[in-house]
């Protein structure tokens, strides 16, 4: 990968208009091991502005031509899927296995499920002498995160392509070394010139920009519930269409049913998996009030089994979170929590005994937590957990559902039924029975505070389509 510090617009790599760079630190060390040019206003102009000239064209071809386009994609993103993988472990800090199996891995399952969407999408139907068709959106400013980056950068740039929009992607600038090598991926498969476009910059100048550009016709973002907010705003006065998958402080129910050991054990590990940075973490593990000190005991047991270290240390289970931004706020959320009161089961503030460089956090446990602390209410995007205790079901619901986000859910059960009935009592966009395994075919997205639209499947297909009625089509 050779484009570091250009741009991709047009189908070309190009030079920046600006001057200013950004070094890529990696979390393992905090060395700088890389530099990206950054974006300015006027880069994203003639992004936006290649995307435009691209999108007739484009938008006329049809959904099969789009498919085989897809397909091309993913055999490209095959041949460097180790490559994929090593960039996204060394810019995150992400263990070898996690950014392999995952990490990058994601970005195949997205394209397959994908592949199996428009094979089944009906683009146009008839309702009565009306045809109802699907068209392409227009031009998409695509705005992507740090923690999961190639996930959420495939799952909106290969949706829109396949509903025959036009892109410009401006990932974020603490991992942007993937969505380069993606691009490569991307002009590999031969993507027509100008359909794909790559920005990298931060939010205030470039995400600004592109946002508010009167030549893109929607937004979908990724990122915090704050920075969705501003987007929004940006977006209004040019009345685009906003698609955002914001914050969460996800809950997990353990019922009095369910087999305690395996629940806390598991709902651990969920919320510590990729250092706890993931929006969708079970956060909040409610457990009974009865059987609070025995959740408390597994769960210290499962956090120390936790071995922190190295993306390259075969042994390590939790890595460095990305960044000394986060790393000081993590800081500052466990010690609130410490002095508003919790009992803090294992963890705490500072750096695990012996890494004295890089941005590792304790897997930390608080108990006895009160829905009013901060540590129950507020993302902290870190490897936190809280546990919450409940005198019955009904206190458990109501304490899951009273909170100002709705991204995802999560009830363990001896009892599926028992389960299931919970499910559709808690407010949020996706619920988890007893840990499932990942489906690219779920909706994924929020209630509330967590954002509006979905993503995955047919949903991250129909986000980037507009619905067109013939009336008196079959006259």
């Amino acid at each position: 990968m050779n484009h570091a510090l250009q741009f991709y617009i047009g189908g070309e790599w190009v030079e920046p208009l600006g001057p200013e760079r950004l070094g890529v630190t990696d979390p393992c060390t905090e060395e700088t091991f890389a530099e990206i040019a950054m974006g300015t206003p006027a880069d994203i102009d003639r992004a936006a502005a290649a995307a435009r000239r691209a999108f007739t064209s484009f938008a006329a071809t049809s959904p099969d031509e789009r498919l085989a386009l897809i397909r091309k994609i993913l055999a490209a993103y095959a041949e460097r899927y180790e490559e994929m993988a090593r960039v996204i472990s060394r810019e995150i800090g992400a263990p070898r296995a996690l950014a392999h199996g995952w990490q990058a891995g994601l970005g195949t399952r997205h394209l397959n499920e994908l592949i199996r969407t428009c094979e089944a999408f009906v683009w146009q139907r008839m309702k009565g002498t009306t045809l109802i068709t699907y068209e392409p959106i227009g031009v998409a400013a695509l705005i992507t995160p740090w923690n999961w980056p190639i996930n959420q950068i495939v799952c909106k740039v290969a949706p829109a392509i396949a509903a025959g929009c036009t892109m410009v992607l401006k990932p974020s600038e603490v991992s942007p070394l993937n969505a380069l090598l993606f691009a490569e991926v991307l002009d590999a498969a031969g993507v027509p010139a100008g359909v794909f476009n790559l920005v990298n910059g931060d939010g205030p100048l470039a995400g600004a920009a592109l946002c508010s550009h009167p030549d893109v016709d929607m937004v979908s973002f990724t990122g915090s519930t704050r920075a969705g907010i501003e987007i929004a705003r940006l977006a209004a006065p040019t009345v685009k269409r906003v698609h955002q998958e914001l914050g969460g402080k996800s809950a997990n129910i353990i019922l009095d049913d369910a087999e305690l050991t395996a629940a806390v054990t598991s709902g651990v590990n969920a919320c510590f998996g990729n250092s706890g940075q993931s929006c969708n973490a079970p956060t909040r593990m409610f457990v009974p009030a009865a059987r609070h000190a025995e959740a408390v005991t597994i769960a210290r047991e499962a956090a120390q089994k936790h071995v922190v270290g190295a993306a390259d240390d075969a042994d390590t289970t939790l890595g460095p979170v990305v960044s000394a931004v986060q790393f000081d706020r993590i800081q500052r959320q466990i010690q609130q929590g410490i002095e508003e009161g919790a009992e803090l089961v294992t963890g705490g503030t500072g750096r695990p005994e012996g890494l004295a460089h890089g941005y590792y956090v304790r897997p930390t446990v608080f108990a006895g937590v009160r829905p009013d602390m901060a540590i129950a209410r507020d993302e902290i995007f870190g490897p936190v957990l809280s546990i919450l205790p409940y005198d019955d079901e009904e206190h458990a619901i109501a304490m899951a559902n009273d909170s100002v986000f709705g991204l995802a859910a999560y009830v363990q059960s001896g009892d599926h039924e028992h389960a299931r009935r919970v499910a559709f009592r808690l407010r949020a966009g996706s619920v988890h029975i007893n840990y499932p395994a990942w489906d690219a075919g779920a909706p994924f997205g929020g209630f509330r505070q967590s954002g509006n639209g979905r993503e995955y499947g047919e949903w991250g297909l129909e986000a980037f389509l507009e619905v067109k009625g013939i009336v008196g089509y079959a006259a």
